[in-house]
């Protein structure tokens, strides 16, 4: 297993439930933060957000990773879960329209997995 990627922290070892999760989370994640800790909150922001680009080639040239799904969160953000099938490594990110990738969350023991709809959960 890699060492997470700085400040992120694994969500859970099971993909698809790290992508519905993200986007769930993902929306609480634009709301307005009171002012006191506006400053905390944009310094980690700062730390976990880049160019997408400089992410991707992160995740691509460390780590292997390729992407494995896509989806939108309500906040027009696009989320998609990288993953490397063979050392298992994953992460979740969440892209602005403006170009800022966040990293969500990252983990080991990726598994694709083909269930049919309604069942497997």
């Amino acid at each position: 297993m890699r060492a997470p990627l700085p400040l992120c922290r694994p969500l859970s070892d099971r993909p698809a439930l790290a992508l519905a999760a993200a986007l769930v989370v993902w929306p609480v994640l634009a709301l307005p933060v009171p002012a006191g800790a506006q400053t905390q909150v944009q310094s980690q922001a700062q730390r976990q957000c880049g160019p997408r680009e400089g992410i991707l080639s992160q995740l691509r040239d460390r780590y292997g990773e390729s992407r494995q799904a896509i989806g939108l969160a309500a906040n027009n953000a696009v989320v998609e879960v990288f993953a490397n099938t063979q050392t298992g490594t994953w992460t979740v990110t969440g892209t602005f329209a403006n170009g800022l990738t966040c990293l969500i969350a990252s983990g080991g023991s990726f598994e694709a997995l083909d269930e049919p709809s309604g069942q497997g959960l």
